[in-house]
């Protein structure tokens, strides 16, 4: 079982930067690291590091990129020049992943409809984002890059259910197109275990994990800022269910990877070394506890 480090879990540690990011997590001893696009954006805007020297640090260390995260707000879009955005970010994307080595990159859903004034059906959405997936995909197959779609357990996105999610996958019917698992969000808008239990764990790109407090699902204060380390004092994912389905259905195994993605403002308090080494401690116990 590989250990892999999201950025969430210290974009906003004081002088946080991606490079010291990449040093942390190979000292502490993980496999792979999910790049956040806005510290990667930053970092450039700031002439902090160019995306060449990224890729040259990760073609000489074990540490390897898992996924660029990611591609936000990739369906539901109106007009054509909205779609073209979305391609050109694509592109560019790609562009930087041909550079950086990463063969994945995660898509997350739109949100909001209300303030567009439109209501669309759970129908409709899966439509529009199997359409959008199928063109997504003549810009990455001949890359050989997957897309991770990621369901994102809050009322306003459009799809925040692994249900949705896997449906859509299952639809593009395509060996590059998988979900993002990330436990808080199935947990978040109650995602149906019978579904994932019924999944081909082959079709599950990433595993996020992470813990959260017991609040109230739906609730507009149960947010990502309510994630906390696995086990913490207060967590109530069932951690064990978890790895245990995820076992069954053929996605566990040596060369799977646990990615801990966490956004708890206190823990941004943290020195970026030290969250870093916290992460890996946490991510660590997580695996030989449960996996």
């Amino acid at each position: 079982m590989k250990m892999g480090f999201n950025e969430a879990n210290d974009r906003f540690c004081k002088d946080h930067s991606v490079m010291k990011d990449l040093e942390f997590c190979e000292k502490y001893g993980f496999d792979y690291i999910d790049i956040q696009s806005e510290c990667l954006d930053r970092d450039l805007e700031k002439g902090v590091v160019t995306v060449e020297e990224l890729g040259e640090w990760f073609a000489t260390h074990h540490l390897k990129m898992l996924s660029y995260n990611a591609l936000c707000f990739f369906n539901m879009k109106q007009t054509q020049e909205e779609k073209d955005a979305v391609i050109a970010e694509l592109d560019e994307i790609i562009r930087r992943c041909n550079i950086l080595g990463c063969k994945m990159i995660v898509v997350v859903p739109s949100k909001d409809m209300k303030e567009r004034g439109l209501t669309p059906s759970r129908k409709e959405i899966r439509e529009d984002a199997v359409a959008v997936i199928r063109e997504m995909l003549k810009h990455v197959e001949p890359h050989g890059i997957k897309l991770s779609i990621e369901f994102c357990g809050e009322p306003a996105m459009t799809i925040n259910r692994f249900d949705d999610a896997y449906a859509i996958v299952q639809e593009v019917n395509h060996p590059l197109v998988g979900v993002t698992l990330d436990q808080y969000h199935f947990y978040a808008m109650s995602s149906r275990w019978d579904t994932l239990e019924q999944a081909n764990g082959k079709k599950i790109f990433v595993w996020h994990v992470n813990g959260t407090e017991d609040l109230p699902c739906g609730a507009y204060y149960n947010n990502d800022e309510k994630r906390m380390w696995m086990d913490a004092e207060g967590d109530c994912l069932p951690h064990a269910r978890y790895a245990d389905t995820l076992k069954k259905i053929g996605f566990l195994n040596d060369d799977a990877c646990a990615t801990i993605e966490i956004f708890r403002p206190e823990y941004y308090e943290m020195d970026q070394e030290d969250n870093v080494r916290k992460s890996a401690e946490v991510t660590k116990a997580f695996i030989e506890k449960y996996c």
